[in-house]
């Protein structure tokens, strides 16, 4: 079974769902808001994606009469930065520090 992180990572892997997250960052959109913001692909093609968000809980789909509202979740990419890249980021300044301290000297 794929771990929480593994889902995300591979949900991330696609640029169309990278776009997805996007468009969906500043305000929730429909399906069909979002359909329509990726022309060359058909509603299924793009439910698909959503699926695969929805599966690594990226997206948390609401539903509100006929419409399904997709709302961006930021919590597991924030505990891919704080357990992948966060760590590293910090090493990374703590050595840029020292280089500094060290031209400085």
């Amino acid at each position: 079974m794929a771990s929480e992180s593994d889902k995300v990572f591979k949900a991330l892997a696609s640029p169309v769902r990278r776009e997805l997250l996007d468009a969906l960052r500043d305000n929730p959109r429909t399906t069909g808001d979002l359909c329509a913001l990726f022309p060359a692909l058909d509603r299924c093609t793009v439910m698909q994606h959503l699926k695969v968000l929805d599966a690594a809980d990226l997206v948390i789909a609401e539903r509100r009469g006929r419409e399904r509202w997709n709302h961006l979740n930021p919590i597991p990419i924030k505990h891919i930065q704080d357990r992948w890249i966060g760590a590293y980021a910090a090493q990374a300044v703590g050595l840029l520090d020292r280089l500094k301290q060290d031209l400085e000297a």
